[in-house]
């Protein structure tokens, strides 16, 4: 219980705060929610960077400063009478009781794909008119393939087997060659479309994050791309002084640190 009346004084003492730069400091009066978007969009990237770089620290840093947007567009619907903290805190309570009737109502499941199933199709019993309705129209491509594909699963339209999706990108595949073959590059963008499409499913299958394993893999490439930087820099040559067998000693020295 003391844990908790901690926790509630620290988030006393956060709208304490929101309230006093509000009222006090210039930059924060200025702010609105349309201008607060792209620093919150910024904030959460920055989050997802400490959480694939497992910094808890940061982690714990960046939950901060979500957590104090958060705050700051509650105090503007407060401003403008629409809505308060506690009506975004009951909000999001009520749904989550709302959409997991096997922990607070009669419903049974057996299993976590039940409990999409259910939650997908409470949301259409709550006036959505499509499953895909909740999927932001400004994500990111990658993101937002993942997030079609794991909704509508949700309801039961899906491949049976991991087999199958990868028959489906061997197929995707196949299409997209012939398309560079032959040098259409409409048809070539439309195929390669299709073959991230498959291979995001796929991914699904296989329990991997895509956006995840992508950005490890522009973090390792940057990695190793730096460490051939800085040995040409040591050797007092540019990179385009450099042969590719030359570069590829580095690339492969980069691989093993």
């Amino acid at each position: 219980m003391t844990n908790r009346t901690n926790q509630l004084q620290a988030f006393d003492r956060l709208l304490t705060i929101m309230d006093e730069l509000r009222e006090q400091c210039p930059w924060d009066q200025k702010q609105t929610m349309e201008s607060l978007r792209p620093l919150t969009i910024e904030e959460t990237y920055e989050l997802g960077d400490a959480i694939l770089d497992q910094d808890s620290q940061e982690v714990k840093n960046e939950l901060g400063d979500l957590l104090l947007h958060i705050v700051f567009y509650a105090k503007i619907g407060s401003e403008t009478k629409d809505f308060d903290i506690s009506d975004v805190i009951n909000s999001i309570c009520e749904k989550l009781v709302h959409r997991h009737p096997h922990i607070y109502s009669d419903v049974v499941v057996k299993d976590e794909t039940e409990v999409k199933q259910n939650w997908e199709n409470l949301k259409l019993k709550e006036g959505k008119t499509s499953v895909l309705q909740g999927v932001p129209k400004s994500l990111p491509a990658l993101v937002k393939a993942s997030r079609i594909q794991e909704k509508v699963a949700g309801v039961g339209f899906d491949w049976e087997h991991p087999n199958q999706v990868w028959e489906k990108v061997e197929e995707e595949l196949a299409e997209f060659k012939v398309e560079v073959e032959n040098n259409d590059s409409e048809a070539m963008e439309d195929e390669f479309g299709d073959v991230l499409f498959s291979l995001i499913n796929y991914a699904r299958f296989q329990d991997i994050n895509p956006e995840n394993a992508l950005e490890r893999t522009n973090k390792k490439f940057i990695k190793r791309f730096q460490y051939l930087e800085s040995k040409a820099k040591t050797l007092q040559k540019s990179l385009s002084e450099m042969t590719l067998a030359e570069m590829d000693v580095y690339w492969e020295e980069a691989k093993k640190i």
